[in-house]
């Protein structure tokens, strides 16, 4: 899921990647139960580089990555 993620976040963008390394890390994100197709991937990663990486942003992404997910 990271390197998918790698490929989708600008290298211009490494403070967005590594917040979201950092909350894999710490099980704030996790996979989608389900796969996520590259697009569906892409367009959550998009939203998220919109906004400065803050806890609210890690948190619209991880309801895109887990739609179950209580964050």
């Amino acid at each position: 899921m990271l390197a998918r993620i790698r490929r989708l976040v600008p290298k211009s963008d490494d403070q967005h990647y590594e917040e979201i390394v950092r909350n894999f890390g710490v099980g704030a994100l996790r996979p989608p139960p389900t796969p996520m197709s590259d697009g569906e991937l892409a367009r959550a990663i998009a939203e998220f580089l919109k906004d400065q990486p803050s806890s609210e942003s890690v948190a619209a992404l991880g309801r895109r990555l887990d739609p179950t997910s209580r964050l």
